[in-house]
């Protein structure tokens, strides 16, 4: 069952390096995507943030609900524009990252039950032993969701230069 919620963390990893490093440093990025990329990491932090920092309760859950599909929809927002920039190699990653991107939002949100209230239901109780090792996983992931948000504001907004 861990496997299984923590493997679309870790294929969202994957591709979202794969797709800064390859198409996104070969082709360079406008500044709509220089200013959008981040917002769309940073929707994904305060859903990390939001499970840690908040204990579970039924009102919690719905908000979180809200947040992570509020994130779901923002990152989309650019592929009205990236058909323009975009080769279909690189349009094919983004759709495995929106397929993926609900994913990982509920399988962080199941970590999150696992360390946030008593009663788990009986698919989950077996993770129960492993709560603080994944609550720690949520910690690290979003020390890493925010190192990237940082680099990709850095990076793109102060570093990068476009070709002349």
């Amino acid at each position: 069952m861990i496997v299984l919620l923590l493997a679309p963390f870790i294929v969202q990893t994957l591709v979202i390096l794969i797709d800064e490093f390859y198409f996104h440093v070969r082709r360079g990025l406008p500044k709509w995507e220089r200013l959008g990329h981040p917002l769309d990491t940073l929707t994904v932090l305060i859903c990390f943030f939001f499970l840690i920092f908040v204990p579970y309760s039924s009102l919690a859950l719905k908000i979180y609900i809200g947040l992570a599909i509020f994130s779901c929809i923002f990152v989309t927002k650019d592929e009205f524009v990236h058909k323009e920039c975009c080769p279909a190699s690189e349009q094919w990653l983004h759709a495995l990252l929106f397929l993926n991107h609900p994913v990982v939002l509920a399988s962080a949100g199941l970590i999150w039950l696992t360390f946030g209230r008593a009663e788990v239901p009986t698919w989950l109780s077996g993770l129960i032993p492993y709560a603080q090792m994944l609550r720690t996983f949520l910690w690290m992931q979003s020390g890493m969701v925010a190192l990237f948000f940082v680099y990709q504001l850095v990076y793109w907004n102060l570093v990068w230069k476009a070709p002349e």
